[in-house]
């Protein structure tokens, strides 16, 4: 396909409407997918079927590219418009077989201030309505799991406060008219948790039914939230329990972003249908009073969630403006979640791919925090390792950190980002040098990929590339794939293969035999440039209860500000020898990690005074979305 480039570059909408995806079937075949392996979803969509991974078990892996950025603005880099548009030109322009997968946007951002998320300009995912509305409906299924199970938690601890062993008992395992009674498949796994050995419910003894029917589980410790899709600031922190009949029964609690649950976590390192059958029924809501962890499991509801997910799980097929194939799946928010698209689709990618492909995956917001998952938390559960780093900047970005003027969404940009001042520019380096420096400690080649706005001067542009190749990376380009698609990322592809051909000697940046506190500790010295890390007592008592039930051989994920290595997000450029704060530890047992809520950080945005809502319409005659961003 052959893009026509207008000039000035229209909106994204209506760039991306005046494009005329191909029927996703004809992208399927250029995979050397059959009908049997996929199912549609209309004719611009199509959710791939995990067997795919299975037929392919003998073919060798394309090459594996993860793109990541510098410390953002509050307006982004271009992150995702720079991994389609590499995708672009490897694809469309240097004949390269590549697949790119990405995340799926949340709400929130669509409809609050930043936008969706399939890219920009002429480098994105269409159809861009159903990419960044709905699409097939994976973050629906993770919000009413999420639900459902904090529904049954709470059901569970007022059935456990209002009625008796015997009731219980007889609920839970009512009796036939002849007498009999049977365990439902799911109560064996609490059965075995507990080491009873019956399979007829009528020869447990007191003791046994007490302890079977009974979690018992503190109100005090339950960490699991409700979600939704939407940023609603007013839900950070609730009451529940305030019916009639519930009165006695009142509890905090608050909700968060579905993209940042357990649920989604789950479906990002998930690699199998059983797998995740088994990280659902492992997700622990609280201790019973004894301290013990609760279990989705225990409370019987693993099997409903994992129907809830059972499409989900698999990957959604689209395109590029180029009629380049690309695998949507998981979700964003690298500071308050993985932020990494999954691992299944970057598995099954690799295998489309071949040996001499490429695949293009992306890790949320800054190197700091969306690299660092990948590599700490993603690399080790897939067991990939990257081929190359893209580190995404922009003049506009390294000016704010050498000490430009605040950068706010929704007000227009200063002066001093809009005229040549090559001496800010190069003060700002010193936080792409801080994230090349961090992708060197995981032994990856790193490419810098300078975004090209407009208002750039070749001599801002130059003294990037100067600044990235002092500071260790492997190549550096200017990028112009926003106005231009995949030919404006030719120089950035040709550098992005080159550095595939390097040695790579990836590491983690910590062991997991090290305790959770010394994990937490390693990423804030080693990778934010922390002097000392500070836990809150309620963190340390959190860190104390998850090492005593088992769970300190896990990895860590970090919620923390985007805009700063620090907790401190006016604290731009690189920082160093600051004290680090840790406020909250949870534990995600299902996904298989120890999240650190960090500073200040929200598990659920705001909607700021001029929502994204505004533009967004319908042309009630043709039923064309108006407004998208």
């Amino acid at each position: 396909m052959v893009l026509k480039v207008v000039t000035p570059t229209p909106s994204d909408i209506d760039i991306a409407q005046a494009a005329v995806p191909l029927p996703i079937k004809d992208i399927a075949a250029g995979l050397g997918l059959g009908e049997d392996d996929y199912d549609l979803h209309g004719q611009k969509m199509a959710k791939v079927k995990l067997s795919v991974l299975d037929k392919r078990q003998g073919g060798g892996n394309g090459k594996y590219i993860v793109v990541a950025g510098c410390t953002p603005t509050p307006l982004g880099e271009g992150k995702s418009t720079t991994t389609v548009g590499l995708c672009q030109a490897l694809g469309a322009h240097l004949n390269k077989r590549v697949i790119t997968c990405i995340r799926q946007p949340s709400q929130g951002p669509v409809f609050g201030i930043k936008g969706g998320a399939a890219g920009g300009g002429y480098s994105q995912v269409i159809p861009m309505e159903e990419f960044n509305l709905h699409m097939t409906g994976d973050i629906h299924a993770i919000t009413a799991a999420t639900n459902l199970l904090a529904a049954a938690i709470d059901v569970r601890c007022f059935h456990e406060a209002t009625q008796s062993n015997d009731a219980l008992f007889n609920r839970l395992c009512p009796a036939n008219q002849d007498g009999s009674r049977r365990f439902a498949p799911i109560m064996r796994r609490r059965l075995e948790k507990l080491g009873i050995d019956k399979t007829d419910p009528n020869e447990l003894t007191p003791e046994e039914r007490a302890a079977f029917v009974r979690l018992d589980i503190d109100p005090a410790t339950i960490t699991w939230r409700r979600v939704l899709d939407t940023s609603d600031r007013f839900l950070r922190g609730i009451t529940i329990g305030q019916g009639p009949q519930e009165k006695d029964m009142t509890r905090s609690t608050g909700f968060d972003i579905a993209v940042a649950s357990e649920i989604m976590a789950i479906l990002a390192v998930t690699t199998s249908l059983r797998d995740m059958r088994e990280r659902l029924g492992r997700i622990v809501i609280g201790s019973s009073r004894a301290g013990q962890p609760v279990t989705a499991d225990d409370i019987g509801v693993g099997g409903a969630l994992t129907v809830l997910m059972k499409d989900a799980i698999q990957p959604t097929l689209m395109q590029t403006l180029e009629e380049t194939p690309v695998l949507v799946h998981a979700g964003p928010f690298a500071n308050i979640a993985t932020g990494n698209s999954s691992i299944i689709a970057d598995q099954i990618a690799l295998k489309l791919a071949g040996p001499d492909g490429y695949v293009v995956t992306e890790a949320g917001f800054g190197a700091d925090i969306g690299a660092e998952k990948f590599c700490n938390i993603k690399c080790r559960y897939s067991g990939l390792a990257p081929d190359c780093m893209v580190i995404v900047c922009t003049v506009r970005a390294l000016k704010m950190h050498g000490g430009g003027p605040p950068v706010v969404a929704g007000k227009p940009l200063d002066h001093a980002y809009k005229t040549e001042n090559v001496e800010l520019v190069r003060a700002g380096c010193c936080n792409l040098a801080k994230h090349i420096a961090n992708a060197r400690s995981w032994g990856i080649p790193v490419v810098v990929a300078i975004n090209r706005f407009a208002t750039d001067t070749e001599g801002e542009l130059e003294a990037v590339r100067q600044a990235a190749l002092e500071a260790g990376a492997d190549d550096a380009a200017v990028a112009q794939h926003h106005g231009l698609g995949g030919e404006g990322a030719v120089d950035l592809a040709r550098a992005v293969m080159g550095a595939c051909e390097k040695p790579a000697a990836f590491k983690f940046t910590y062991p997991l035999d090290i305790s959770l506190k010394e994990k937490v500790e390693s990423i804030a010295r080693n990778i934010y440039g922390a002097g000392a890390v500070e836990f809150s007592p309620e963190a340390e008592a959190s860190l104390e209860v998850y090492s005593r039930q088992g769970f300190g051989g896990l990895p860590v994920c970090m919620a923390k500000t985007q805009y700063s290595f620090s907790t401190d997000p006016t604290a731009k450029g690189a920082p160093s020898g600051f004290t680090f704060r840790v406020r909250e530890v949870r534990v995600a047992a299902g996904a298989g990690w120890i999240i650190a809520l960090c500073g200040d950080m929200m598990m659920i945005p705001g909607l700021p005074t001029r929502p994204a809502f505004y533009e967004i319409d319908i042309d009630p005659e043709t039923g064309k979305i108006l407004g998208l961003s």
